[in-house]
């Protein structure tokens, strides 16, 4: 069986709001459904608290 093609999701970087350059996560997204930034609440381990993170240009 031929496997689906993944041109649909791409690699974007999630960067602390709150102090920047400290923290970030790599993760995908369906650029066809989610065409806005994207935006988490992830763990900060320097701030030792939940923060959130937008997508970076």
């Amino acid at each position: 069986m031929a496997s689906k093609s993944k041109e649909n999701r791409q690699i974007v970087i999630l960067e602390c709001t709150e102090a920047p350059g400290t923290s970030r996560y790599n993760t995908t997204k369906n650029v066809r459904n989610h065409t806005a930034r994207l935006e988490m609440k992830k763990y900060n381990a320097k701030l030792r608290k939940h923060t959130l993170h937008r997508e970076k240009k």
